[in-house]
């Protein structure tokens, strides 16, 4: 037998580097699995889309993603392209030899990675015998009515048929690896272990089945995961089947791994098993990267919000706009799991708050939720329309009084102010504002919503009465329609309006990982997370103190719903009470964690998976080091020296704050001194260059 080769974490181009010598490149294929490649169907696609380029630069010619095939997809995303691995092209000849239509292409994404995409429907005469031979070695029935988990068997059968077909070339290397992604890609997995196939298997899972259909039933089901009986709650829930995949999945893989501790946590009650590696999601960060333009781009966005607002509260402006703040909640409609129901009970509480404290602050409020509407509202489209007149107004009345004061000027006058306006000037203006008045409250939906009757955040804005009266300090605005730059209404992509925006509110319950709140902090925009998400799972471990970086964590955990809720009108009240300058400051803060969130440094947790996954698959060829898993709390940010502008430090009972405080806040800050420090802490327990030649790592490599 050889000798094993001992895996350390250090890399070169990605792949796995030995104490005795280097592994060649071709000797390892990595295949990604998966029902969202090339097809958006949630936040999966997010994930492999954009990770694919740095495994892609890691892995070059030897990384592969599978998945289905659409042509409505393909052809707006793939460069169709022959294989560069002989096996490969022989495996997908001999499955089209058999009737089956595979697909081979590069992906048109940043990093452009090899697809191999198999036609679903071209090999849906093989479903009955797939059916039966996943019944024999799983003992798992599939019903013929549910159509994704028939087109799972497929898909996972053609997986399994593929890679037995590419190993069958191979007498000891390549060595390959197989990373599946959810239960719609699982069976693939199970297939291939019940074939013994020489395949390192990995199986990622973003949200357990279970856990998201219990919570949307508003069940208390953290404080109850040790409590359920599983099979009786997927049977009635008629998923039954699916949650056995699911659970088969994770029980066959060599490896198994979850994207936050908290789903961690479900997965070890929900599926019975504990996950061997945490992978957090991250996001390619120089896709959102504006350097420090970002504070710029921020007055230009909110700029352009400000001009909707003028319209949609045309008559009712009798509001600053210059001490208007503007949160947003966006997402899926899922009304409980994505926190809607506490959001909206703690603006009815922060408008009563700023109400009886006098304050002079504003708050407009967006829900980016999209549901079933007819069209856009017809008083939000007029409020549009009069704005744009009374600037066409404003604009003709301008010029002609800039020609009369410039003409007086050249004749060495001074104007008489009474007179630069004529009869006619002053009846435009009259009527002007005569075509402003309103004799309804502005709409708190920007479209005609379907069944609106039943609409769950109507419903509740119905309750707490929050009807966007004059007296209201917190206005509410539905735009149930994602949002798109050539809309009448708010012609802004998500990312310019994100970038408008001065807090994202994501008080989830059940958010496995949470990229609405990680985009947010790219861009430099604080946000409002919960430590029952992933995302704030990970910044309480990695940052000393998250609300000093403009990340506030609601305790839905440990806390009652009603405890929650004060909670989150707490920092919603205090963020109002924020200087300008306070918040400049923390969205430069804020950016500054956008490191923590790089591919570049996230994707060592799948490189470490990768490599526990060979020395299990293949233990007489690969050694694990016992000191190698990277640890996930092996880096924090300290809390910053100036004293944070958050409401978690202190609590003004007015919005208004002295000169002095400014004063001395200023002598306390220094950008540039806090943003290297921060760097620091990032960078050092970070770096992936490849050790010296004999250097082995030592316990505790990972940590500070």
């Amino acid at each position: 037998m050889p000798l094993a080769r001992s895996l350390s974490m250090t890399s070169l181009n990605g792949l796995p580097q030995w104490e005795d010598e280097d592994l060649p490149v071709e000797d390892l294929l990595l295949f990604e699995v998966s029902w969202e490649v090339t097809n958006k169907v949630g936040g999966i696609y997010t994930v492999i889309q954009t990770k694919a380029k740095i495994t892609a630069d890691e892995w070059g010619e030897n990384y592969f993603l599978i998945g289905p095939y659409f042509e409505h997809n393909v052809k707006t995303q793939v460069e169709a392209c022959e294989p560069p691995n002989p096996a490969v092209k022989k495996a997908m000849d001999t499955i089209k030899g058999q009737g089956c239509q595979v697909f081979f292409g590069r992906w048109l994404i940043e990093g452009s990675p090899y697809v191999l995409l198999f036609d679903i429907g071209s090999a849906a005469w093989n479903l009955d015998r797939w059916k039966g031979e996943f019944w024999d070695v799983s003992n798992i029935g599939i019903p013929f009515h549910d159509r994704e988990a028939n087109d799972a068997v497929i898909l996972g059968s053609l997986t399994a048929w593929f890679l037995k077909e590419l190993s069958c070339q191979f007498d000891d290397k390549p060595n390959i690896i197989a990373h599946f992604h959810e239960w719609q890609a699982g069976v693939g997995l199970i297939l291939a272990r019940s074939q013994k196939l020489p395949v390192a298997t990995i199986f990622t899972t973003h949200a357990t089945l279970l856990g998201r259909y219990l919570c949307a039933a508003s069940i208390d089901f953290y404080n109850n995961l040790d409590q359920f009986d599983i099979d009786k709650e997927a049977g009635e829930r008629q998923i039954y089947h699916r949650y056995c995949m699911e659970r088969a999945s994770v029980h066959c893989a060599h490896v198994f791994t979850t994207v936050s501790q908290i789903t961690a946590i479900e997965a070890e009650h929900m599926l019975k098993r504990n996950p061997d590696v945490v992978t957090p999601n991250g996001l390619n960060i120089k896709k959102f990267s504006a350097m420090h333009e970002f504070q710029n781009l921020h007055s230009m966005y909110k700029a352009r919000i400000q001009e909707f607002i003028r319209g949609h509260f045309y008559g009712h402006l009798d509001f600053s706009l210059e001490k208007t703040l503007f949160f947003f909640i966006a997402g899926r409609y899922e009304f409980s799991n994505k926190g809607a129901d506490m959001f909206l009970e703690a603006l009815s509480r922060l408008n009563f708050l700023l109400r009886v404290h006098k304050s002079d602050v504003t708050v407009v409020v967006f829900f980016i939720m999209p549901a079933k509407t007819n069209n856009f509202n017809v008083e939000t489209l007029k409020g549009q329309a009069v704005r744009k007149q009374l600037w066409d107004t404003a604009q003709s009345v301008k010029e002609k009084f800039g020609k009369k004061l410039y003409n007086a000027l050249l004749k060495g006058e001074i104007p008489d102010l009474n007179k630069i306006l004529d009869r006619d000037d002053i009846t435009i203006m009259k009527r002007a504002i005569f075509s402003t008045q309103r004799h309804c409250l502005p709409p708190v939906t920007t479209h005609n919503m379907i069944d609106d009757g039943n609409d769950p955040i109507l419903n509740t804005i119905r309750r707490i009465g929050l009807f966007n009266n004059r007296t209201d300090r917190v206005k509410v605005i539905l735009h149930p329609e994602f949002l798109s730059s050539t809309s009448p209404l708010l012609p802004l992509d998500y990312e310019e309006f994100v970038r408008g925006c001065h807090l994202g509110v994501f008080p989830s319950y059940y958010e496995p990982w949470g990229y609405t709140p990680a985009e947010c902090t790219v861009m430099g925009i604080p946000s409002v997370t919960t430590n029952l998400s992933g995302f704030g799972c990970f910044m309480q471990e990695h940052v000393a103190d998250p609300a000093a970086y403009g990340i506030y964590i609601v305790d839905r955990r440990f806390r009652s719903p009603d405890e929650s809720c004060n909670q989150l009108t707490q920092i919603l009240y205090g963020f109002c009470q924020q200087s300008r300058r306070q918040r400049i400051i923390q969205r430069n803060r804020t950016e500054r964690l956008s490191d923590l969130l790089d591919w570049r440094y996230l994707g060592r947790y799948y490189m470490h998976a990768r490599h526990l996954a060979l020395s299990r698959a293949f233990p007489d060829k690969f050694e694990m080091e016992p000191s190698a898993p990277p640890k996930t709390e092996g880096f924090r940010y300290p809390r910053p020296s100036s004293v944070p502008p958050s409401p978690s430090v202190s609590q003004h009972s007015s919005p208004h704050h002295s000169e002095e405080e400014d004063e001395d806040e200023d002598e306390r800050y220094d950008e540039d001194e806090e943003a290297e420090r921060d760097r620091q802490n990032i960078k050092s327990p970070f770096s992936l260059g490849v050790l010296p030649q004999g250097k082995k790592q030592q316990h505790g490599e990972y940590r500070n």
